[in-house]
């Protein structure tokens, strides 16, 4: 070996042990950097002529685990997707107040019934008759704070939501940009583990808001792609946008440069941006529609005592609330009988007409039955009323009058439509009274007559369960002849211009319009317009039945006291119309408290819930529904938060793990430097043996 190969193979260890001291010295000055990856140098033989000529270092690298890495931006996606929605569920269920406290508003039901058996006890106290229709009124008024902030919530969420959208699109660039730093590194052999080093920040930040997968690419950099493989850093970066409105769940697009294809969905399956969705899209909607099912449920269930009961003296006039149908729809359907009765002021009946809707006949004072139809209906009344009263059919609702100082009570007996009977399915004594429709119990059968003005157009989105949509469907009202609820029903299941691939709508025993999604994609349903009407200036197909997230989630919010005993407490309906007495007799008792009584075992009564958030079809009691509603609240959030907690915790692991082996550890750093430090220093004498030899053979030739 020639001096001047000994002295080139001595100056490359040097180059190499001092390119090792540089990495060490840098691991160690940055062992308690965040994000920093300790870094190690890659020796290989020098070659020269077939023979060893030294060492050269061919780069400096990071030292990483790509496993480990998948994993911890996993479980960092996870953890926030879990540690966000369990905050904002945990804000959502404390608008319902302490369990333990008095003012917690699933014990305000039984506040209710309480005041109202006080009642019962003394009917002639206005006080306790204030202090009822307080416990009502301030139950009414506490769903409609709360559903009002849940709704601000979703607000909030929606507007987080699109601040995270728009801190990806920002990361994405980011790190686009850091693939051509790293990239021009490499090429030109310089040291770019602290362009890297960022760059594994930045995709950390990015996990944390929506799960992504990363792969190395050869020249250096990485590729980002969406769960479903859509690229969202490669030769440039993606900008996505969030698509949101009020009425459909909100999802995320992608516009990748250079793409031939328009926007592409992109499933943000975990992370903080899937939290929210979740939230926005899933659980503050359900918990506001189940809230709306609790309120509805309650205020039917007191307005169906107070429809079989009534005020002493009764009131002269009795108005019902806007049940979206044409008179003959709603009058269709009725079975078993009711009584009207015109009464003085002293609750004797002046008149009495019985309607049997089995038997589709009208009777006068235990008269002989006249028949009626539902077209005749209004015009058969009014004849059987006479001098003694008149009824009226306006904008839905319907009302019946008495004559002079006279007044209508009204004897609730065995008629039934939908679940209710024949006063409170009009809302005739209502004691609660709606902005909205109170019920999607429609009493519609799939024979009747839809009512909806042919040509009218409702919009349906079809989604995934994480909101991607599927497809958008227009439908139109059928127009030939006299469309039935079955001709709207098939328009609506069609294949070609419904929902038909994804699901079908279906008419309960109730006239409650549903639709079902069908495996695999298990379709939720949003309503994008809706043009149609029912009649002139009446509900849409939406408002009727409760069709999308605008109409349920605003339900909680539409009920109020009725009015006109928020005015008069004395007009609460606390007596029952008894015509089994004799002629003469008044059949209203004065003091009488059976109302009272009815109005305070309302909660105790089982009734049908409809599905609604998180339980499906229930019949029960309100006491148990608030019980379970409640309940399914609380768990809801304690599971958020188990879930938050395993998924940190999962995360603490995997970091730990990855830190194990791209983080520094001080002793093996200093064995490092140990060995780099005697490469040197053998290198160094190497190079001055070499210098003492070429001084020696110099000095021969001399």
């Amino acid at each position: 070996m020639s001096l001047t190969v000994s002295l080139q193979t001595a100056t490359s260890g040097l180059r190499a042990a001092q390119a090792g001291l540089s990495a060490v010295s840098d691991n160690i000055a940055n062992v308690n950097t965040p994000g920093y990856v300790r870094k190690a140098i890659v020796q290989q033989q020098l070659v020269v002529d077939g023979r060893g000529a030294g060492v050269e270092v061919s780069s400096v690298k990071r030292v990483t685990d790509q496993y480990l890495q998948a994993a911890s931006l996993t479980a960092g996606s996870d953890s926030n997707r879990y540690g966000i929605y369990s905050q904002y569920l945990d804000n959502a269920q404390s608008l319902f107040g302490d369990p333990s406290g008095s003012d917690y508003f699933f014990n305000l039901p039984d506040q209710i019934s309480a005041d109202f058996a006080s009642s019962a006890n003394d009917p002639s106290s206005t006080l306790l008759r204030s202090q009822a229709l307080n416990s009502v009124s301030n139950f009414l008024d506490q769903a409609n704070r709360i559903n009002t902030q849940v709704t601000a919530l979703g607000v909030t969420i929606d507007g987080k939501i699109g601040d995270d959208v728009s801190q990806v699109n920002g990361l994405l660039q980011q790190i686009d940009k850091l693939n051509a730093d790293i990239a021009r590194g490499k090429i030109s052999g310089a040291d770019a583990t602290g362009t890297e080093n960022i760059q594994t920040q930045l995709l950390n930040q990015l996990s944390t808001l929506m799960n992504v997968r990363v792969s190395a690419r050869a020249q250096g950099g990485v590729d980002v792609r969406s769960t479903e493989g859509v690229v969202l850093v490669g030769n440039g970066a993606s900008t996505l946008t969030y698509n949101r409105s009020g009425t459909t769940p909100g999802y995320i697009t992608a516009i990748t440069p250079g793409a031939s294809v328009g926007p592409q969905t992109v499933t943000a399956a975990s992370g903080e941006i899937r939290g929210l969705l979740d939230l926005r899209d899933t659980k503050l909607p359900g918990i506001s529609d189940q809230l709306g099912e609790f309120v509805s449920r309650s205020a039917a269930a007191l307005n169906a005592a107070s429809n079989a009961s009534t005020a002493s003296p009764p009131p002269t006039t009795l108005t019902g609330r806007n049940t979206g149908l044409d008179l003959p729809t709603a009058v269709s359907n009725f079975s078993g009988t009711t009584t009207l009765a015109i009464t003085n002021a002293a609750g004797v009946p002046q008149k009495t007409v019985a309607l049997d809707f089995t038997a589709g006949t009208m009777s006068v004072n235990g008269g002989a039955g006249v028949a009626f139809t539902p077209a005749t209906f209004l015009a058969n009344l009014n004849t059987a009323l006479g001098a003694s009263g008149s009824a009226s059919f306006t904008n839905g609702a319907l009302s019946i009058t008495a004559a002079g100082a006279n007044g209508v009570a009204i004897d609730a007996g065995s008629a039934q439509k939908a679940g209710q009977g024949f006063s409170q399915f009009f809302g005739l004594n209502d004691i609660i009274s709606s902005t909205g429709f109170a019920t999607y119990d429609t009493g519609l059968t799939a024979a009747d007559a839809n009512g909806f003005t042919p040509g009218g157009q409702i919009t349906l989105r079809l989604s995934t369960t994480d909101g991607n949509p599927l497809r958008d469907v227009t439908v139109a009202v059928p127009a030939a002849g006299t469309p039935a609820m079955s001709d709207l029903l098939t328009a609506l299941n069609s294949n070609t211009t419904g929902v038909g691939l994804y699901g079908a709508f279906s008419l309960d025993p109730q006239g409650s319009l549903t639709f079902t999604g069908t495996a695999p994609q298990n379709a939720q349903l949003s309503v994008v317009s809706d043009f149609t009407q029912r009649g002139a200036g009446g509900a849409s197909i939406s408002q009727l039945f409760g069709l999308g997230l605008a109409s349920r989630s605003a339900r909680a919010s539409s009920y109020e006291l009725n009015p006109t005993l928020a005015s008069a407490p004395t007009r609460l309906p606390f007596g029952t119309l008894n015509l089994g007495v004799a002629a003469g007799q008044s059949a209203i008792t004065p003091g009488d408290g059976s109302g009272a009584l009815a109005l305070s075992l309302a909660g105790a009564k089982s009734q049908l819930f409809k599905a609604a958030g998180d339980l499906g079809n229930v019949q029960m009691t309100l006491t148990d529904y608030a019980a379970q509603f409640g309940g399914s609240i609380g768990r809801d959030s304690a599971t958020a938060q188990s879930a938050a907690d395993s998924a940190t915790a999962v995360q603490t692991q995997a970091d730990a793990k990855r830190q194990s082996v791209e983080g520094v550890n001080i002793d093996e750093e200093l064995i490092s430097l140990t060995t780099y430090q005697q490469a040197f220093s053998a290198n160094a004498r190497m190079i001055q043996a070499t210098k003492d030899l070429f001084d020696v053979l110099t000095s021969l030739i001399r």
